[in-house]
């Protein structure tokens, strides 16, 4: 068990998305986490200048020492300030000249107390209140988007675990699994999946995208509401002394410099690795590989359209499989991406009856066991009738399944009745040898045949007496060991050629 164990996926945080990897392993909440860490840093820068100009009105009623109280508000590095450039001529280099010049500011007028606290603080409690709304709709946006995309990759992931664990089981089991862990079941449930992965991971990069590119065009907003405030501050305390008047002059000035766009550039340069690039391409389920995609379980024997017949309907067309698991699957068509690929039919071929084939029709009667083995245990076997596209395509079918079921030869009573993978049976003690079709008869469809017709078989179903349905086992039969054992593993020819 351990030589088959598989090396699967796992995930971490950061790094750039690979469109090979099926669960990438950049954590999509990195950089909305990040967008929403540097709001809250211009939110805190917006909350610092508030407080400044709010503790310069206040200082207004007092003298130089009450200077003291603004210089406070400031002293302080910046939280986060990491998403600031530290260098001169940036938001950093702002603060810094605004502490310098405050501490050389000793007195204040009261005369513009009212002015200050009417024209100036609105201005930053507008722009504060823009930032809060800013960072919730991105939580509500690219971040709740982030968290899907986590949830549908943790969803791919553990569906491509169970792959991983159940085809290298089958190996070991002899290829017998249930329906539902059915190799190319699984596979085609990953496909599903990983098509809405990519769907919500798609979604939530053009969200990105569009939050990045509007933060260029918001954070310039900022520093021009930030220069607002500034430029009517220094309107407020143009009476003031000429040096107070100067140094408030340089902390404007200071600003006034600032690009707009210096602290973006910085921002994007410095966060590379986590911002996304809009000029990388989109993924694409057809670019994606994942671990057993091309395991051997998964490739069917052979798959088409068929056409089964429905005693309401008539012939109704639908998607058959023939798995190297050995089961015969339905599919409404083989659209892997638009609804989950689970069958409306399985039947276990080992354990079926095959009919012969009748021109481009075939029989086959068993038990459906795509409702799990409680289902499958309380189905009624029924005998369902099969028409292909043609003579050729109905012989193509008729091996595969034959092989399949692991008959190597066909048994029947009469034409067209089913067929068993036994060689012989005994009948009233005696050992009868199988009668196999002789070259030249058309084989007849068995639905519908009286009862008790064509008695004079010997194969491994007796026709069936009076009052006993057709093909029911002789009493005592117990298959031989010749040509018509069932084989010991799956079909050898690749999918296709037959």
């Amino acid at each position: 068990m351990a030589a088959h164990q598989q090396n699967l996926p796992t995930r971490t945080t950061g790094g750039i998305v690979d469109d090979d990897d099926a669960v990438p392993d950049i954590d999509p909440t990195d950089t909305s986490g990040l967008l929403q860490e540097r709001l809250q840093a211009y939110k805190h820068a917006c909350g610092y200048l508030e407080n400044y100009i709010v503790a310069t009105e206040k200082v207004q009623k007092a003298h130089a020492k009450e200077y003291e109280k603004v210089l406070k508000t400031v002293s302080d590095p910046l939280k986060e300030g990491h998403h600031f450039d530290q260098s001169l001529g940036g938001i950093a280099g702002l603060f810094e000249n605004i502490r310098s010049n405050t501490q050389g500011i000793a007195n204040s007028h009261l005369e513009t107390e009212k002015t200050i606290k009417g024209s100036v603080l609105p201005i930053l409690e507008r722009l504060h209140a823009e930032i809060k709304n800013k960072s919730k709709e991105l939580a509500k946006g690219a971040v709740k988007g982030s968290k899907e995309v986590d949830k549908a990759r943790n969803v791919t992931q553990r569906h491509i675990e169970l792959l991983g664990q159940h085809t290298a089981a089958f190996a070991a089991s002899g290829g017998k699994v249930d329906p539902a862990t059915d190799p190319y079941i699984l596979q085609r449930g990953v496909n599903h999946r990983l098509n809405k992965q990519v769907i919500e991971e798609n979604n939530n990069r053009h969200d990105l995208i569009e939050v990045q590119n509007s933060f260029s065009a918001f954070e310039a907003h900022v520093i021009q509401t930030f220069q607002q405030a500034l430029q009517t501050f220094l309107q407020c305390v143009g009476g003031q002394h000429e040096r107070q008047r100067a140094m408030y002059s340089d902390m404007v000035s200071t600003a006034q410099k600032i690009p707009l766009d210096f602290e973006f550039k910085g921002f994007v340069h410095r966060n590379s690795q986590l911002l996304v690039d809009p000029s990388a391409p989109k993924r694409d389920v057809s670019h994606i590989s994942f671990p057993n995609q091309n395991h051997a379980s998964t490739q069917p024997l052979v798959a088409g359209t068929l056409e089964r017949k429905s005693r309401l309907k008539g012939y109704s067309t639908g998607y058959y499989v023939v798995t190297r698991s050995k089961f015969l699957h339905e599919f409404k068509d083989d659209d892997d991406l638009r609804r989950d690929p689970s069958p409306e039919l399985s039947l276990y071929l080992p354990d079926c009856t095959i009919g012969a084939v009748n021109g481009e029709k075939f029989n086959i009667k068993g038990k459906d066991a795509s409702h799990g083995k409680v289902g499958a245990a309380l189905a009624m076997s029924h005998e369902l009738s099969f028409k292909a596209h043609s003579p050729a395509d109905a012989e193509k079918w008729y091996s595969v399944i034959k092989e399949a079921a692991g008959l190597s030869a066909t048994y029947t009573n009469e034409p067209g009745s089913p067929t068993s993978p036994v060689d012989s049976q005994t009948v009233s003690g005696q050992q009868q040898p199988a009668h196999y079709p002789e070259k030249g008869v058309t084989p007849v469809q068995t639905q519908g045949l009286p009862q008790g017709q064509g008695a004079g078989s010997a194969g491994p179903m007796s026709a069936g007496g009076p009052g006993q349905p057709y093909n029911t086992p002789v009493s005592g039969g117990v298959p031989s060991a010749g040509v018509g054992s069932t084989p010991t593993s799956g079909v050898e020819r690749k999918p296709g050629q037959y």
